[in-house]
């Protein structure tokens, strides 16, 4: 199942494969498994591939490299960037703050193609609206890197739609980039409608929630990773919360799909300019997110959905509170 980026862009997979996971972000990961899972993606069709400059400070671009190797033609490569590092817990690195300024684009888009040793990229997105420049200074130089060829198109990611307006007046916007399941559906009052109005895509990431949806999780210690931090997965409301997810596995039951599947399938019949990216290390993971284009939801399996999860329904922020003044600018 494709579809187009955009108004004037190649057609990419429905289902994509977010790989930041690859990198050690949601517990351990191996690097043969992640090169196999990514190879297998592109043998399926399934082209759009997400990553950051960020992720293990470029070591996801760096395994990215590996698998796309010889096959750069069957990669649509999607790249975020501005989100500067910090040393973190235990030596490692925590997101710090944003930075989005001309000078630090220019540098920092050397980096990522040397990295996933190619001469180009597809999708070019910072990752977050920074505070201290203006969007249309950012959007001015990634319209310059558009005009070198070093990047194709641009997307947006995590912004407000006033800004996506102010954004797309200075050169077209490819995509946005932003949180949307079941459970995280604020971008429909304003975001959603304003993507339509100017032809964007949306390119929803985490639509299962970071895998809460799939039923994995049974209890808040099942989850021993950043996960453990967000709001909606901690203490009373993980427990409101697993309650809605049986749900879903009730319906998913009488569709003979996974939850997993359901809430992928649920995503992409929100509209043709819907893309998602869910993310996964591992073969069998990928071929069940694929398979999710195949869940035929009706307008009826549609309305019991929103009967039974409306919007808002989810206990708890999608983020720690320190993170939420980051999102919407």
């Amino acid at each position: 199942m494709n579809r187009k980026l955009g108004t004037n862009g190649p057609l990419v997979s429905a289902i994509g494969l977010g790989c930041m996971g690859m990198s050690g972000a949601y517990g351990q990961s191996d690097e043969a498994t992640s090169i196999a899972t990514i190879e297998r993606a592109l043998e399926l069709g399934h082209n759009f591939l997400d990553t950051a400059d960020y992720y293990n400070a470029g070591q996801n671009e760096e395994l990215i490299s590996q698998a796309i190797k010889g096959k750069r033609d069957k990669a649509f490569l999607s790249v975020k960037t501005g989100q500067l590092l910090t040393p973190g817990p235990n030596g490692g690195m925590a997101p710090g703050p944003v930075c989005t300024r001309p000078d630090y684009l220019r540098n920092a888009i050397v980096y990522s193609l040397r990295r996933l040793k190619t001469d180009y990229i597809d999708l070019y997105t910072p990752a977050r609206v920074d505070p201290n420049v203006p969007i249309e200074e950012t959007m001015g130089a990634l319209a310059d890197l558009v005009q070198k060829g070093v990047i194709r198109y641009i997307g947006l990611s995590e912004a407000s739609a006033a800004t996506i307006r102010k954004a797309a007046t200075v050169h077209p916007v490819a995509a946005l980039q932003i949180e949307y399941s079941l459970w995280s559906r604020d971008i429909e009052v304003e975001v959603l409608p304003t993507l339509r109005e100017l032809g964007i895509s949306l390119v929803a990431y985490a639509p299962l929630s970071r895998g809460f949806l799939s039923g994995a999780f049974k209890q808040p210690a099942d989850i021993k990773d950043s996960r453990a931090h967000m709001p909606r997965y901690q203490g009373e409301n993980f427990y409101k919360n697993l309650e809605l997810v049986e749900k879903i596995k009730t319906l998913a039951a009488q569709k003979s799909c996974t939850p997993a599947q359901l809430a992928i399938a649920w995503v992409i019949a929100q509209g043709d300019d819907v893309i998602t990216i869910p993310g996964c290390k591992r073969i069998e993971h990928l071929e069940e997110n694929i398979a999710a284009g195949q869940v035929q939801l009706t307008r009826e399996d549609l309305e019991s959905i929103h009967a039974m999860m409306p919007a808002g329904i989810v206990s708890g922020a999608r983020y720690p509170e320190k993170f939420l003044d980051a999102l919407g600018r």
